[in-house]
């Protein structure tokens, strides 16, 4: 009885520090737009690219020896309901390492070397093939998106985008979504 009492003391405690801890509750709103926003779900964009074959990003978009560092010419219909769009860069091999940071972006071809040096690096893995993915939100008006840190990892890469979602009138502020998926190697 008494080993009873006490498991039950235990299990009491560990339940009362899950609850202190949020009893895997989101922390923040931010979190919690986060779990409930899913761009999957959304209209999707079809994204094209010049600069991209048989899966593989041309060395020029690379920011390497073989390089130049230029952003990929990209294509897409524009969204009914869309205002302006955000366009990302992230390396999905390393924690989302963030390569390309656009937002408010009014035009859907944009063409290579369109994104500024303060909003586009290249690829560069250390070695080996990395796969980079573009993704595009279209958004009904622009927002001052959460905080993300470019060329750099982004482990909340998924709060940050649901904050898109977010705008002056509540959620639902993405009307579609799009990404386009090609790998660069480094020898």
């Amino acid at each position: 009885m008494k080993h009873m009492k006490q498991l039950a003391l235990s299990a009491a405690a560990v339940l009362a520090m899950l609850c202190a801890a949020g009893c895997g509750k989101p922390d923040t709103p931010q979190q919690s737009a986060a779990s409930d926003f899913h761009p999957e779900h959304l209209p999707q964009i079809t994204i094209t690219s010049e600069d991209l074959h048989d899966g593989v990003w041309d060395d020029a978009v690379s920011n390497t020896d073989k390089g130049t560092n230029r952003s990929p010419q990209l294509s897409w219909e524009p969204v009914e309901g869309a205002a302006c769009y955000a366009v990302y860069m992230v390396d999905t091999s390393v924690d989302n390492w963030l390569h390309w940071k656009s937002g408010n972006v009014t035009e859907t071809n944009l063409p290579a070397g369109w994104a500024p040096e303060t909003e586009y690096v290249g690829p560069y893995p250390p070695s080996g093939t990395h796969t980079y993915e573009i993704r595009v939100f279209a958004l009904k008006e622009a927002v001052t998106e959460a905080q993300s840190r470019f060329d750099n990892s982004n482990t909340g890469f998924e709060q940050m985008t649901a904050a898109l979602d977010q705008s002056s009138s509540g959620s639902g502020n993405a009307v579609a979504y799009g990404t386009l998926r090609g790998t660069f190697t480094r020898e």
